[in-house]
């Protein structure tokens, strides 16, 4: 009979997808940047840009104490696992380490959900991730950026949505949501990711 405790899944990478430059900043797709920025602030880490990692990289610790590094690639969105595949290595990661937080087109607005694996769902960027690592079993937070008007089935081959920016009547929440990823990423770092879906996947946030 095995008494040992049960195995707590603490993230060690977190990685924030979206597109690098300025055009990109503010759309729907780059709310995963959004989020990683916020815990870079909260944290007090700065990023550098390597080339090597083809991203940018942060080091630093987190509320647990712990070393925690945080990642932005610059591959652009499509091709976001050849830079968290090139991290994992260096520093000898599991994919189990990682924490991806992306947008996610089937979630509404005020929503995040946190999963411990599972497939992309059809996010391009958790997608390229996934076939880099080999492994589906990689926890993310999904974060909602809603459904186009009109898209009901949810299609995803709607660039034109994900590569827009948030309405001004959508700010307040989207930085509720961008906050409540942050508090949720903490809260995977000192209780696991398993307390962490149970705490916040059936909730919605509101504007402060």
């Amino acid at each position: 009979m095995n008494n040992s405790a049960p195995f707590v899944v603490i993230p060690h990478l977190i990685v924030g997808l979206g597109n690098p430059g300025s055009n990109y900043e503010r759309t729907r797709h780059n709310v995963g940047f959004r989020v990683v920025d916020a815990l870079a602030r909260r944290w007090g880490i700065n990023f550098t840009e390597k080339k090597s990692f083809q991203a940018q990289l942060g080091e630093g610790y987190a509320p647990n104490r712990s070393k925690i590094y945080l990642l932005k690639p610059l591959t652009y969105m499509n091709s976001s696992g050849q830079s968290v595949r090139a991290v994992l290595d260096w520093f000898k990661l599991s994919p189990k380490s990682v924490l991806v937080i992306y947008d996610d087109i089937d979630l509404p607005m005020g929503k995040i959900r946190i999963r411990l694996s599972g497939s992309s769902g059809g996010q391009k960027g958790m997608k390229s991730v996934i076939t880099h690592l080999g492994s589906e079993e990689i926890p993310r937070i999904r974060v909602g950026i809603g459904v186009p008007i009109g898209n009901k089935t949810g299609d995803r081959d709607t660039p034109s949505y994900v590569l827009g920016e948030f309405t001004k009547q959508e700010q307040p929440v989207v930085e509720a949501m961008i906050h409540q990823a942050a508090i949720a990423t903490e809260c995977s770092l000192t209780e696991g990711i398993e307390k962490t879906m149970g705490r916040y996947n059936n909730s919605t946030v509101t504007p402060h």
